[in-house]
């Protein structure tokens, strides 16, 4: 019944579950914009087509994630109000850029592209999914100034025990947003994509509408190998940036207890013992982790020994070693998952290119199928490292997890709230599933699957 692994518990369920909607949004409104376009351009209805069937998708997708987001932030007011008094003037302009700027115009021009189908010409109504895309994008840009200012915060004064904002060009200029804002998007991006391609995988599999899933996984290859590609580098360049402002989280995403030599080898695999601090049966790669540091192959990278030394100095007596097993790992699957997704994207687009893509390469198809999971493993690792390897702060350097808290909440009334929105989101996840399921037996010429055979009241068989 503690009330801050209770807090913490729930902040993380809410927030991955709602992350699994979110860039699957932003991807499919991209590949949807993109269909439309090829439309316009090339006159193919088959385009259209295309366009209005994965838009089903996306209006599902959208839908949930809207109720899935409103319970997130609920948590907010219930389990984390001293949190959200200190940096609620840092994060009201932001948040209420989102709200009001970016969500009503994506909501707005949803609109306009369900309805507006025989309505608007054609090019009003491309440009009103390719603004949905903005839409999204923007949305998820202001999301992550705020997310940047818990990891490095800039542009503000503490005043009566308050962070309030100063200047909202340093917010906006945080280095953290540049390097975590590129690296989310072309996550998302690649989400979609892989939803896509997996589901046209599927249908290629059962030779259902063959000539339009070919042209589907044909779009969403280029587009998931091109976006997994670019977040890969991002992420590079994100892990670069840590070094320099979070040097415990590189530490412990490498199990790095003491200073490494010059050059610093990269560990592929640890027996990380947390409470001797230090490892076993180790398999490193010399050189490397200089390389991904600092681009090139030299250079020491600092241990967690002597920066918990340091930051005991700076900010006091404490344990300010993050959990160092989940962090270690969370990053290797993250980096597993997505360098799956490269290959596999990128075969994809060799079978695809050379026509290949048929029954002969039901392997492929079946991997591809599976492959709609990579993205969901990579993102959810990806934030669970961001957001674990920060720990002991949720606002680094200046608010603790366990400071963070409402005062007022028992451990009683956090774990009703588990339970229920738990509950809440596993209804939400089988309506999810059962929606994406008929839409697909549906197929694109929107036809519900008739039975083999049906019952004639008038007899006793069928026919």
């Amino acid at each position: 019944m503690d009330v801050v692994f209770l807090s913490r518990l729930q902040f993380a369920s809410t927030t991955i579950f709602h992350f699994f909607f979110v860039p699957v949004s932003i991807g499919l409104a991209l590949l949807i914009a993109i269909m439309e376009t090829m439309y316009v351009v090339k006159g193919d209805e088959k385009y259209k087509q295309m366009a209005k069937f994965w838009g089903h998708f996306f209006l599902i997708n959208f839908a949930v994630g809207i109720v899935t987001g409103i319970l997130q932030e609920f948590q907010f007011g219930m389990n984390w109000s001293d949190y959200s008094r200190f940096v609620g003037d840092v994060f009201g302009a932001p948040l209420a850029i989102e709200a009001l700027l970016a969500f009503f115009l994506e909501s707005t021009f949803i609109g306009l592209w369900i309805f507006g189908w025989e309505k608007l010409s054609k090019k009003v109504h491309l440009a009103c999914i390719w603004l949905v895309v903005f839409g999204t994008t923007i949305s998820a840009f202001w999301i992550l100034v705020a997310n940047s200012f818990m990891q490095r915060p800039v542009g503000f004064e503490v005043v009566d025990g308050r962070a309030q904002m100063n200047d909202i060009f340093a917010l906006l200029g945080n280095g953290q947003v540049w390097v975590e804002f590129p690296h989310t998007i072309l996550g998302a991006f690649s989400t979609g994509a892989f939803l896509i391609a997996g589901i046209s995988a599927y249908q290629l599999l059962k030779k259902k509408d063959v000539e339009f899933f070919k042209k589907s996984f044909k779009i969403a290859i280029i587009v998931a190998f091109l976006a997994s590609m670019g977040t890969a580098l991002y992420g590079h360049q994100q892990a670069q940036y840590l070094v320099h402002t979070q040097p415990m989280k590189m530490a412990a995403s490498e199990g790095l207890w003491d200073t490494s030599s010059d050059p610093a080898p990269w560990t592929v695999f640890a027996m990380i013992d947390t409470e001797k601090k230090e490892n076993s049966a180790e398999l490193k790669i010399p050189y490397l982790l200089s390389f991904l540091s600092y681009s090139k192959f030299s250079g020491e990278v600092i241990g967690m020994n002597e920066l918990q030394a340091q930051y005991e100095q700076e900010y006091g007596p404490g344990n300010y070693i993050p959990p160092v097993k989940t962090t270690f790992w969370s990053f290797r699957i993250m980096v597993l998952a997505g360098s799956i997704m490269i290959v596999l994207a990128l075969y994809g687009i060799y079978l695809s290119m050379r026509k290949k893509l048929d029954q002969m390469n039901k392997w492929f198809l079946r991997a591809m199928v599976g492959a709609i999971s990579l993205p969901f493993i990579g993102n959810t690792a990806g934030w669970i490292m961001t957001e674990i390897g920060r720990q002991p702060w949720t606002v680094f350097g200046h608010m603790r997890t366990e400071d963070s808290i409402s005062p007022s909440v028992s451990g009683g009334e956090v774990l009703f709230s588990v339970i229920s929105f738990s509950t809440i989101y596993l209804i939400l996840l089988i309506i999810t599933i059962f929606l994406f399921v008929r839409e697909i037996k549906k197929g694109p010429n929107g036809a519900h699957p008739v039975a083999s055979t049906t019952i004639d009241p008038f007899t006793k068989g069928g026919h």
